[in-house]
């Protein structure tokens, strides 16, 4: 599809939904995104002259998930991170800086609003009052520390880790700070102006800041891109101009991701390199939005030849280190599925939605137990013991970087909690044209005005991404036309619709949207089938390893899991685990169509509606194996290098047991290939 212009595309599948022929009053049409010719009449977009942007984000409050998604929020809310005041050091709340209205305090740096970030929004997202209200106390001491010149937050405070800057010349904790506030005011529905008028004085006082001193320092220049966020977030509820001025100026100064991979820090990549794309909103120049994917492109073919939607960079990218275990910090997963949801919002394209659903269904959950009351700092696809032994240099971290603590892992075990909240956030989207999208497919609830100001509410019951089916109900008050766009990802080419139990003749193309316009009426049904089939990807920059999928999800060797008390307190214990059966095994592929060869089944779904657990996984793949003896832990513990495939071996063929990447803490997701063949030279 990539070969026709956007007009083209739509005018010919418009041509085609019609011949099929709709019922009175309704049309369904294949789009590569919304129409962005006007503005929505009820929510905030981008202002001119921004570039309109795809979509809009609805406020905080307006999805309630349902189903998994939910219960990982509950489990976020009961785990460590929503407890992380009775275990961090630095949410004491006694001489800390940023509860000080003058600034002044033993500690504040970036933790304070790195927890806050997705404590608050946890809450929001859940209704959640304790959590609500413990929000409230570090929102109200960040609005109260304003000062006179315009300056907020910490000013008179020590350097942060990894940084020297003091005080009022390190930017970046107030870049994270902005996104709470921002946050809170949509949840309050937009009635505390407190918000507006602080961001607005923070900004004319840093617009009076000479470029040579302004973005000073690695983390703030690296990662102006949040700024630059907020700033354009603030010019959409002020209209005043100098904000485009101010945008233009945190772009000059950040770190030219325009030009390149600028940095080979994990977390900075994840939250980097998607900057050019937001500064396209102001500059409307294409080569900023483009810049983005060919950064994304970039890392990913240099060190993400792997399944899970992420890289080895552990603590940084590093030549030579680019085989399947090497890891990615906890940190990185959430800042990346950030960046993929601002990018869709921006772009509409449904490839940043679909690698989005790879790193948070993948890479994600396997980051912490799935109780959530323990996390790692690092992850990786092949993973085959996880305890507190250092693994340098093998990782680049020293240190016990894969022990599941509550209590250390300082910037993940704060900056952790983000991920599902705003995840949760983007699962809809509001539409230039007064309607809905679903983005991200999960159960959910989205409350929202469209059409000529009613209020609708759309139910959206599935088990998505186990299962292939979608149903979406309404609920409304009267009868309403509006728009409804239906992702329909990269990976599925046969998506089936019904509407109200009618089935729909659809000219459905991968990576599309459905767009779906008619007059809705109360109890309306609409049924997405999105069909999933078993993929290989061969993995040709890593020695023609293999990976299993089916639809979003890959699938890892489920290897059992034997977790050891290490440390910690009785109420946050720290875990290892350790592998209880073998996992050195390579896929037997044979035929024409090796991928046939693989068994699916479906499991039961689990009472208690967490998936991501081995033991409970409700979906298995079964494949034939051999294993590989001579493939084994090296010295640190680390599962061993990959060795070229197809790799020899004589032992007999197995069948083995397949689940869910976000399942297993333990892993093998990136296979060799075996053969029997003779002329193959042996394992070294």
């Amino acid at each position: 599809m990539k070969k026709f212009t956007r007009k083209k595309t739509i005018v010919i599948i418009m041509i085609v939904g019609t011949f099929f022929g709709c019922n009175l009053g309704e049309e369904i049409v294949m789009v590569d995104r919304p129409d962005a010719g006007k503005a929505n009449d009820y929510y905030t977009g981008n202002r001119p002259p921004l570039v309109a942007g795809s979509f809009i984000k609805l406020p905080v409050g307006s999805i309630k998930p349902q189903g998994w998604l939910r219960k990982q929020l509950e489990l976020q809310a009961d785990g460590f991170h929503g407890h992380l005041p009775e275990i961090s050091r630095y949410l004491d709340k006694e001489g800390n800086a940023w509860l000080s209205p003058d600034g002044r305090g033993e500690r504040g740096w970036e933790e304070e609003p790195y927890w806050l970030k997705g404590f608050s929004n946890c809450g929001y997202v859940l209704g959640n009052e304790r959590m609500i209200k413990e929000s409230r106390v570090w929102i109200e001491g960040a609005l109260n520390s304003r000062q006179s010149d315009g300056w907020f937050g910490p000013s008179y405070r020590e350097g942060g880790a990894a940084t020297k800057l003091k005080g009022r010349t390190d930017l970046w904790p107030n870049m994270i700070m902005l996104f709470c506030l921002q946050d809170y005011y949509e949840f309050t529905g937009s009635k505390d102006k407190r918000v507006i008028d602080l961001m607005t004085g923070y900004f004319r006082y840093l617009s009076t800041i000479p470029d040579e001193d302004f973005l000073v320092g690695y983390w703030p220049r690296i990662r102006g891109g949040d700024m630059l966020y907020s700033v354009i977030w603030l010019y959409n509820r002020t209209g005043e101009d100098w904000l485009l001025d101010f945008a233009g100026k945190v772009h000059r100064n950040t770190a030219k991701w325009e030009q390149d991979v600028i940095n080979w820090h994990n977390v900075n990549i994840s939250q980097g390199f998607g900057e050019p794309a937001t500064f396209y909103l102001v500059s409307k120049d294409s080569a900023h939005l483009t810049a983005a994917d060919r950064n994304w492109q970039k890392v990913r073919d240099l060190y993400g030849q792997v399944p899970g939607g992420m890289f080895g960079g552990d603590e940084n990218c590093r030549p030579g280190y680019t085989g399947p275990r090497q890891a990615v910090e906890t940190c990185g997963m959430v800042e990346m599925m950030l960046s993929h949801e601002i990018l869709m919002m921006i772009s509409g394209d449904t490839k940043w939605a679909d690698r989005c659903e790879d790193v948070a269904f993948n890479s994600f959950p396997a980051s912490m137990t799935a109780d959530l009351k323990a996390l790692r700092y690092l992850t990786a696809p092949n993973l085959v013991q996880s305890d507190w032994h250092s693994k340098a240099p093998g990782l680049q971290n020293s240190g016990p970087m894969l022990l599941m603590d509550p209590h250390r892992h300082r910037c993940c075990q704060h900056n952790v909690g983000h991920g599902w909240p705003y995840y949760a956030e983007h699962l809809w989207a509001a539409t230039r044209d007064n309607g809905l999208a679903a983005l991200l497919y999960s159960a959910s609830e989205v409350n929202a005005t469209v059409g000529n100001g009613t209020s609708v509410t759309i139910t959206e019951n599935t088990h998505y991404p186990f299962e292939e089916q979608i149903e979406f109900v309404m609920s409304m008050p009267d009868q309403v036309s509006f728009p409804l766009y239906l992702r329909v990802p990269g990976w599925c080419d046969k998506p089936e619709l019904e509407i109200n139990g009618k089935p729909e003749k659809i000219p459905a193309r991968q990576g599309l949207y459905i767009l779906i316009k008619r007059i809705w009426s109360d109890g309306d049904k609409v049924s997405l089938k999105l069909n999933m089939d078993i993929r290989l990807t061969k993995w040709t920059k890593n020695k023609n390893s293999v990976s299993v999928s089916r639809g979003p999800l890959s699938y890892s060797l489920k290897i059992g899991e034997k977790y050891v008390r290490q440390g910690g307190s009785d109420k946050w214990p720290a875990w290892e685990i350790y592998p209880t059966t073998d996992w050195n095994y390579g896929l037997v592929l044979e035929g024409e169509n090796p991928a046939a060869q693989f068994e699916f089944v479906q499991r039961s779904w689990p009472e208690n509606n967490q998936p991501f657990v081995a033991d409970a996984a409700p979906v298995e793949i079964m494949a034939k194996a051999r294993k590989i003896q001579a493939w084994q832990q090296d010295s640190l513990g680390l599962v061993g290098k990959l060795q070229q495939s197809p790799v020899r071996t004589d032992e007999p063929i197995e069948t083995v047991t397949l689940i869910p990447m976000g399942c297993a803490r333990l892993r093998i997701s990136s296979f060799p290939t075996v053969t029997t063949d003779s002329s193959q030279p042996p394992v070294q």
